[in-house]
């Protein structure tokens, strides 16, 4: 069970890490245009009408079937009708599997910043709530798969984030302690994990937290591109 998010004052050391764990939706992609056009899709499917690109926006980072549910029931938290998500649940599973990765893009920023990370010789691992099935696909369509040493979906552990367990499985794999090891990400979710992990976290400005500011959230720092990480590490002797 992750521990209760408590305020962090900011630490002006730079983070020294072994390992980055990068969060996927929101953080590396926008995949927001191809989640609305399935959704839309699924709602024009069960004779709903459409609720476009701007509201789903703010309904992505909890995985798919948070999302349908959302979608469902217009709101972030609600239940749907069992019978009705059971029906929906299908259609949109199909649409996406079909169109994702059409419209996806890296965000400004994501390539340049993964470079460094590898040009450091930084362990990187990509830990998302996306089920395995989307991930992987996206990740290489959009180039950056061989990116990561170690790639964790929302579906492979037992529990996903806010749970620290993807974060902590990562780290065993790595051999890297907490301390060591970097969460960077776009929600609150991301924040809960890392700091229920033990790990310092780093959040992009962008992104999808349901439209807060993630600042809310304090983390240890907060970027408006991921090339602008390498401003927060520690030098390297030559």
């Amino acid at each position: 069970m992750a521990q209760q998010l408590e305020p962090k004052p900011f630490d002006p050391r730079p983070f020294d890490p072994q390992m980055v764990l990068i969060d996927l939706d929101g953080t590396l992609v926008d995949s927001v245009p191809d989640l609305a056009h399935s959704v839309d899709a699924m709602m024009a499917a069960l004779e709903r009408p459409a609720h476009g690109e701007a509201t789903v926006r703010n309904w992505v980072g909890n995985g798919v079937e948070r999302l349908v549910k959302r979608a469902l029931t217009g709101t972030l938290e609600g239940e749907p009708d069992p019978a009705e998500f059971d029906r929906a649940y299908p259609i949109f599973l199909e649409l996406y599997t079909v169109h994702n990765g059409e419209h996806s893009r890296l965000y400004p920023g994501v390539q340049e910043g993964l470079a460094t990370l590898q040009k450091r010789g930084l362990r990187l691992g990509c830990v998302t709530n996306k089920a395995a099935q989307f991930t992987e696909p996206l990740l290489e369509a959009l180039g950056v798969a061989d990116a990561f040493g170690i790639i964790i979906s929302g579906d492979r552990l037992p529990e996903k984030k806010p749970s620290p367990m993807p974060l902590l499985h990562a780290a065993k794999h790595f051999g890297t302690p907490p301390e060591r090891s970097l969460m960077v990400g776009d929600s609150i979710s991301d924040v809960k994990a890392a700091r229920a992990a033990g790990f310092p976290v780093v959040c992009v400005s962008y992104g999808y937290n349901h439209g807060r500011d993630i600042r809310e959230a304090v983390p240890d720092a907060v970027i408006d591109s991921l090339a602008e990480l390498e401003d927060l590490l520690a030098s390297r002797p030559a």
